[in-house]
């Protein structure tokens, strides 16, 4: 398997598919959301050496016209310093992707996906990043729309979270 070889995986999954011929389904590339712009910086530059324009209401991550190959990776780890996980996916195996971290995924075989955007505590404010990015993209491009509505999500966390603390709040007067 060829792109396995050349997509950086490490060598315990190697072994899963060579050693027991385990049937990888997937190979995807994910990348820490704080490297985001390093990466557009990348895709920019390159698509300008190959003569692309690069309009301001489109994106390079959100438009998925890029696929980082081995060379485009090791590109960008030498310019950047960026490095990404490799992580081949095998049957029923789920893959969990952090919020706002650019990914992509190279499908081995056929596939099914099944893609379930949820947003945690802690990543809300890469979630807000996203939107802000979002409204940047033309009117017609598939990711314009606020398909998360995090400022929604906000007010209703804050406003549950109030009404549970005001009603186990002990009443004053009490002793």
């Amino acid at each position: 398997m060829q792109t396995i070889e050349e997509g950086d995986v490490d060598d315990m999954t190697k072994r899963r598919v060579y050693e027991a011929k385990e049937k990888p389904g997937a190979l995807w590339h994910i990348y820490a959301a704080k490297d985001a712009e390093k990466i557009r910086e990348l895709l920019r530059k390159v698509g300008e050496e190959q003569g692309q324009e690069n309009p301001p209401d489109h994106d390079p991550i959100h438009d998925q016209s890029w696929y980082l190959d081995q060379t485009l990776r090791r590109r960008l780890y030498e310019e950047y310093g960026v490095q990404g996980w490799s992580i081949v996916q095998f049957l029923g195996d789920a893959v969990f992707i952090p919020a706002g971290a650019p990914h992509q995924v190279h499908n081995l075989y056929s596939c099914i996906k099944v893609a379930e955007d949820f947003v945690s505590p802690e990543h809300v404010k890469h979630c807000f990043r996203l939107t802000q990015e979002f409204r940047h993209l033309s009117t017609t491009h598939t990711n314009h729309e606020d398909k998360l509505q995090v400022k929604n999500i906000i007010y209703h966390a804050v406003k549950d979270a109030v009404g549970t603390l005001k009603a186990h709040e002990p009443k004053l007067g009490r002793s």
